[in-house]
């Protein structure tokens, strides 16, 4: 029986070595948090990259070769343009600074939806194709409102930790 509680010790400690790097509950109730080490780590970045790609695979060979030139150009540098602008935004290390530029990739995504609209409205693409557009600028945009919300709160000066005195009776 010692062998299989020490099977299952090891066990134990290679599940929580192996999800480290996502994040685990240790044995303490402490919770390991993901490092984000790099812009490409970022959920918002991931959700804007499959913007992106949807624009460039499901749209861009749809459009007419007329207009590819025109709409699809700037709806495909409009989708470009949200992972850019958080990768530019990552390298600047301050908050304020990466906030304006997820800002920026926020209006981007806004703006591949108002370009997905414009070719439904103008006969380009299905109602299908735009109402699958919807699903990624929706999920990109929460969640770089939810980065730009922490970015706003780090920037904000912390106040100092206060030292509570208890009252005594001196009776």
């Amino acid at each position: 029986m010692k062998w299989l509680r020490w099977l299952l010790g090891i066990g134990y400690w290679l599940l929580v070595i192996g999800f480290l790097g996502r994040g685990v509950w240790l044995d303490l109730g402490v919770w390991m948090a993901e490092q984000i080490r790099k812009f490409v780590d970022l959920d918002c970045w991931k959700a804007c990259r499959a913007l992106r790609l949807y624009v460039a695979r499901q749209i861009i060979p749809v459009i007419p070769n007329d207009e590819r030139y025109r709409l699809g150009d700037q709806m495909l540098r409009a989708a470009r343009s949200t992972t850019a602008n958080i990768a530019e935004g990552f390298g600047r290390y301050h908050y304020m600074d990466n906030a304006k530029f997820i800002s920026n990739a926020r209006g981007s995504c806004w703006e591949v939806l108002d370009h997905l609209i414009t070719a439904h409205d103008e006969k380009m693409i299905d109602k299908q194709r735009l109402l699958q557009g919807h699903d990624p600028v929706e999920a990109a945009v929460k969640l770089l409102n939810g980065y730009l919300r922490y970015l706003r709160t780090q920037a904000k000066p912390h106040p100092p930790p206060t030292t509570h005195h208890p009252i005594t009776n001196n009776q």
